[in-house]
C-alpha cells in the first residue's frame, strides 16, 4: 500500500504523523509525507519522500482579522495543488490536525480511501464538550457552539474549495465541518490523557509517539548532574512575550530550583549566564522529562503525553487552541497546574509551580505514568491496513 500523510502544523503535529509513517514503514508500506518546509530536511533526512507545502511557519505570526479570507483562499489552492501532487500513485489520505480542508476532496478526485485524524478530542463535534475557544465564538452551549463552528467554516472556507472541486469535476459540498471530519474520524490522542466522552464514531488510536533515541547532549547530563532535578521550561513552536525567559528563571528560583529553558522559535533567552540556569535548543524530551521535577510548557499535545508518560508533574500555560484543553485535563487529573488565562509572569508562574512541586502532585504524576500507552502509533498502522479500502465510505 502507498499512503500520503498530510498535515499543516508545528512540529507537534508532524512529529505524530513520524510515528506513524515509522510504524507504516516498518510494515512493508510504501509512505510519503507532505508537510511545511520546516521539516523537509528533517524527515528527508530520515528516508521518506516529502513535498513541501505552504511557506516556513517558523517566524510568521497569526493573521490579521481581514486577512483570514485570502489566507482561506491561498491554503486550500495550495492543498488542491500540492497535496495532489503528492497522492499521485497513492492508495489512502491520512490528513492530521487542523485546516485539512481540500484532502478528501482529492482523495474522491482520485479514487483513493481518506481518513481525517485529530490529535486532541475537543477538536472533533461532540454535544459533550466544546470546540477549542476561538475570539469570534459566543458563549453558548456545546451544540450551538458546533453548528456556528460549522457555519464559520463553511463561510470562511466553503466558497473557495467548492470552487477548487467544480474546477476538479466534483459536486460542491454543503456543510464543510461534516465533509472534512467524516462519519468516522480517528483521534490520535491517549485514552487516559485525553478520551473521547462520546458519541460513538470516533476511533481512538491512542497518541502516535515516535520514539526518540537520541542522547541528552553532554552539557545537558552535566548540568542534571551537577544538582536536584530542575525545572523545564519551553513553549515550542509558540511566540513569547518580552522578558518570558527571565520570569521563568525567577519562578523556579522562587523554589530553591534550577531551570532549563527551551528556546523553542520565540528563541527565549536570559540575559545572565547563571549557573543555575542552561538554555538548550531542541532535544530528546523522552530523554529529558523523567529527569526534571516538573515541566512547564504550552500544552501542546505531543508535549503533554510525553510529560505524562515520563511521570513529570507539569504546568501548562496555554496560548491558543486545543491547549487550553490539555491545560484543564493536567489540573483535573492532578497531576499538575493549569496558569490562569493572561500574561506569564514571576509570580505567577512561581504560583503555578508551587502546586506542581507539590509532593502529592509529584506522586499522582508517577502513578499516572503508568496509565498512558505507547502502542497508538502501532494501532493506527494496524487498523489503516486492515480498514482503507473502506476508510472513506
Amino acid at each position: 500500500m502507498r499512503v500520503l500523510l498530510s498535515t499543516i502544523g508545528s512540529r507537534g503535529e508532524v512529529q505524530p504523523v513520524l510515528a506513524l509513517a515509522s510504524e507504516l514503514r516498518a510494515l512493508g508500506q510504501d509512505v510519503r509525507l507532505c508537510v511545511p518546509p520546516d521539516f523537509r530536511d528533517w524527515l528527508s533526512g530520515l528516508g521518506f519522500a516529502v513535498t513541501p507545502i505552504g511557506p516556513e511557519l517558523r517566524g510568521r505570526g497569526r493573521p490579521a482579522a481581514g486577512d483570514l479570507r485570502k489566507l482561506a483562499e491561498e491554503t486550500v489552492a495550495a492543498q488542491f495543488v500540492t497535496v495532489a501532487k503528492a497522492a499521485e500513485g497513492c492508495d489512502v489520505i491520512v490528513a492530521a490536525g487542523a485546516l485539512q480542508l481540500a484532502a478528501r476532496s482529492i482523495a474522491e478526485r482520485l479514487g483513493l480511501a481518506y481518513v481525517y485524524a485529530s490529535f486532541c478530542p475537543i477538536t472533533l463535534p461532540s454535544e459533550l464538550h466544546s470546540p477549542p475557544p476561538m475570539p469570534w465564538r459566543s458563549a453558548d452551549t456545546p451544540r450551538a457552539q458546533w453548528a456556528e463552528d460549522a457555519r464559520h467554516l463553511n463561510a470562511t472556507f466553503g466558497p473557495t474549495l467548492n470552487a477548487h472541486r467544480v474546477a476538479s469535476g466534483l459536486e460542491p459540498v454543503d456543510e464543510l465541518q461534516s465533509h472534512v471530519f467524516t462519519d468516522r474520524p480517528w483521534l490520535a490522542a491517549d485514552a487516559a490523557l485525553a478520551p473521547w466522552p462520546g458519541p460513538a464514531g470516533v476511533v481512538q488510536t491512542g497518541a502516535w509517539i515516535h520514539p526518540d533515541s537520541r542522547p541528552l547532549p553532554e552539557e545537558v547530563r552535566e548540568f542534571l548532574d551537577a544538582g536536584e532535578p530542575p525545572v523545564y521550561f519551553g513553549f515550542g513552536s509558540m511566540s513569547a512575550e518580552a522578558g518570558l525567559a527571565e520570569a521563568m528563571l525567577a519562578a523556579a528560583r522562587a523554589h530553591g530550583r534550577r531551570a532549563i529553558i527551551a528556546r523553542g522559535w520565540a528563541d527565549l533567552a536570559v540575559a545572565d549566564a547563571a549557573p543555575d540556569c542552561l538554555g538548550i535548543g531542541e532535544i530528546n524530551q523522552q530523554a529529558l522529562f523523567p529527569r526534571v521535577a516538573a515541566a512547564v510548557h504550552h500544552g501542546g499535545a505531543g508535549t503533554t503525553t510525553t510529560a505524562a508518560r515520563a511521570g513529570a508533574a507539569q504546568v501548562v500555560a496555554p496560548r491558543m487552541y486545543d491547549q487550553f484543553s490539555f491545560a484543564d485535563r493536567v489540573r483535573d487529573l492532578g497531576i499538575g497546574a493549569a496558569h490562569a488565562p493572561g500574561a506569564l509572569t514571576a509570580e505567577s508562574l512561581a504560583a503555578a509551580l508551587g502546586t506542581a512541586l507539590a509532593p502529592e502532585v509529584a506522586a499522582r504524576a508517577r502513578e499516572f505514568a503508568g496509565r498512558v500507552r505507547v502502542d497508538g502509533a502501532s494501532v493506527a498502522a494496524q487498523r489503516l491496513l486492515t480498514t482503507a479500502p473502506v476508510a472513506s465510505a
